[in-house]
């Protein structure tokens, strides 16, 4: 079975937003359009460098995973990554603030 190929066009029809850590900017990109089963967050700047894939969103059934660069994270940071990504998911771009981000301290605006 052949897969079909989404264009350019397709693929930025399915994000749903952005948000950063003061130092690089982290894309949110749907599966599908309607009733999507799964997400992905990947760095801005290059959407080959997958951060963080969740799946199982239709059914309950939740699944985390992580790109190379953070399976060996901190918990802490992953936690921040991951709440950012569903914030971003469902409500749309999320802001940081830059000042906060570069002294470790994180907040979400809703």
């Amino acid at each position: 079975m052949r897969r079909a190929r989404l264009s350019v066009a397709d693929l930025t029809a399915l994000e749903r937003g952005r948000f950063s850590d003061g130092r690089r900017s982290y894309t949110v990109r749907a599966s599908g359009k309607d009733s999507p089963d799964s997400f992905q967050v990947f760095r801005t700047d290059n959407a080959a460098d997958i951060v963080l894939i969740v799946s199982g969103l239709t059914s309950g059934n939740l699944h985390a995973t992580w790109g190379e660069e953070w399976r060996g994270a901190p918990e802490s940071a992953r936690e921040w990554l991951r709440a950012w990504a569903f914030h971003v998911f469902y409500n749309g771009d999320g802001v940081t603030s830059t000042s906060a981000a570069t002294r470790g301290e994180r907040f979400c605006d809703g």
